[in-house]
């Protein structure tokens, strides 16, 4: 079939945004957005690889589909892959790109012949010649896709909820779309180019760059001078270029500021950062609710501790010295004061979560407890499991922070851990040792306990800690040496189940930190009082003692050197 040359046809081949306009003017849409036209020559002239995120409703979807239009426009021999998360989704699309060609006046010689596919699952172009490939096709990304053959793949919100929940369903993700490569045929205009929302900060599009891709952005809001700065060179020149205020609509004729507040109030205000701001930051804070900001970072005496602590997260004051597997932004901060009285610890806990098969570790933790506040002095993980080795291992480090209780998951193994470390732990460090179980869904849990202890600031590590968890996760390969640290499980971790896909030092942190918390109801200021009264109650005595034994040598009531440690024991 001949393709027409026409004056007409020459122009919306020309120029994809001449393209556009006249799909809008078909569709009795308003006239192309100065950010949809944006977007459109971005989809023109973008590079091989290409990330497009853009705010919900700006209609980027139907614009792609115009674009794969207009590329069987200039060459109706292309080949085009449409990949979405759902079968169902991508059929959509490929729906829509038929309606264009079967509605649009110009676009008739595109129509498929009788003998050739005309499908929603796949279609031809009429002067197309016969191929094992249809010039259009639409599958699911958990569909097959190898052995297909394209110049061009559209990946349509292919990582969704349903698809990236947990650390196991990101790392499938994100291998299936390596499949994207043999698919792509070895030429100059070859193109992927991926449409989507991401949902966390370790989403699938926030990697993609570390494979050659480049991401533009383009939010519905203007972003602060600060938010600029998180977007990076991910953000779109155009919206750089904008002469407008913070905050400020980008595109008012799609959105105005009265309808951006009524879908940020029904979207809330994570939701909002996330669909219409494609920033992670906001979405994440509400997703993970666990941050190391809320810790406070302190050496840990062995014996003894302050009754007091104020917690304050100054930027200047930041440890930027210590490795932090925390989210981007989320740092770890020092006490803004520490009080001058200090007391022994009134008791310390150790925690095993004992390991299962494969490679999970035996996770542990050692918790010091003083007015409230709970000192977390080791915390890591174990190779093996049942092994002399990890039961000696674990009996030294009991013996090390003079634990006098611990307390071991017996969900596994039915009591057979503790059966198998009470004989070793007896010779090394005699300690009274209790089983506990747990029905609760093991992520709820841990965030139902850590959580309230954390956002009121009452958990305190022992830089050491972070440091030696940052080291003993070294001796795993790359790919899962970040899932190995308790920091980084910690801040990933959400209340669905199977999120991480390590646990094992988080939740042996949990169940210390569970052990004592029954008795955290203590105020550290009511405790402190007490402390003060109880040594005047002391002074007091002795001055009784004194005035009833006149001849007794004393010594003064208050001492020349303030009495600053005193036991509770």
């Amino acid at each position: 079939m001949a393709i027409p040359d026409t004056p007409f046809h020459k122009k919306i081949r020309s120029d994809f945004k001449v393209f556009v306009y006249y799909i809008h003017q078909h569709l009795g849409l308003p006239e192309p957005t100065p950010v949809q036209l944006n977007i459109a020559d971005y989809l023109q002239h973008g590079p091989k690889r290409s990330i497009i995120q853009a705010f919900r409703g700006v209609g980027k979807s139907h614009l792609t589909a115009g674009y794969v239009v207009w590329r069987l426009l200039k060459d109706p021999e292309a080949k085009i892959l449409v990949v979405s998360a759902s079968k169902e989704r991508a059929d959509a699309f490929s729906t829509f790109c038929q309606r264009l060609i079967w509605e649009l006046e110009g676009l008739e010689y595109l129509k498929p012949r009788t003998e050739q596919r005309q499908s929603k699952i796949s279609f031809d172009v009429g002067p197309a010649t016969a191929s094992q490939s249809p010039s259009v096709k639409s599958v699911g990304i958990t569909s097959q896709i190898t052995g297909s053959r394209a110049d061009l793949i559209i990946a349509d919100d292919v990582e969704v909820l349903n698809n990236s929940g947990t650390q196991q369903m990101r790392d499938k993700l994100s291998e299936t779309i390596k499949e994207f490569d043999a698919v792509l045929k070895p030429l100059p205009t070859s193109r992927v180019v991926f449409l989507g929302t991401p949902q966390t900060e370790d989403s699938l599009y926030a990697k993609l760059p570390e494979r050659g891709y480049e991401c533009r952005i383009w939010p519905a809001r203007m972003p602060k001078e600060e938010e600029q700065d998180k977007y990076g060179e991910s953000l779109a020149p155009f919206i750089k270029e904008l002469e407008l205020e913070p905050s400020a609509p980008t595109d008012p004729k799609r959105f105005g500021e009265t309808d951006l507040l009524e879908r940020e109030a029904s979207y809330g205000k994570a939701g909002f950062a996330m669909q219409f701001m494609l920033s992670t930051q906001l979405s994440d804070m509400e997703r993970f609710p666990l941050k190391v900001r809320d810790l406070i970072i302190m050496s840990v005496d062995d014996e003894q501790g302050p009754l007091r602590l104020t917690w304050g997260p100054l930027e200047d004051r930041a440890l930027n010295d210590l490795p932090n597997a925390a989210m981007r932004g989320d740092r770890l901060y020092p006490p803004m004061n520490v009080g001058d009285v200090f007391a022994d610890f009134t008791g310390t806990v150790m925690s095993i979560d004992p390991s299962g098969r494969g490679a999970d570790e035996t996770g542990y933790a050692v918790v010091k407890m003083l007015n409230g506040y709970l000192y977390v002095v080791a915390c890591g993980g174990l190779s093996g499991g049942y092994d002399d080795v990890t039961l000696t291992e674990l009996s030294h480090i009991a013996k090390k922070y003079k634990v006098n209780h611990v307390v071991v998951e017996s969900n596994f193994g039915d009591g057979m851990f503790m059966k198998l470390l009470q004989p070793v732990i007896s010779k090394i460090h005699p300690v009274l040792i209790e089983e506990v179980r747990h029905s609760k869904q093991k992520e709820r849990r841990i965030i139902d306990t850590l959580e309230p202890v954390m956002m009121r600031h009452k958990l305190v590590f022992d830089p050491k800690v972070i440091e030696e968890d940052y080291r003993t996760a070294q001796k795993y390969e790359q790919a899962v040496r970040f899932h190995k640290m308790l920091i980084y499980q910690m801040t990933r971790i959400t209340t669905e189940k199977g999120s991480l896909r390590h646990d094992d030092r988080l939740d042996a942190l949990s169940m210390a930190v569970g052990y004592f918390v029954e008795q955290m109801n203590k105020d550290e200021v009511a405790g402190e009082q007490a402390h003060k009264q109880d040594m005047l109650d002391m002074e007091l005595r002795k001055f009784m003692d004194n005035a009833s034994n006149p001849n007794r040598i004393t010594k003064p009531m208050i001492s020349e050197e303030p009495t600053t440690f005193v036991s509770f024991r």
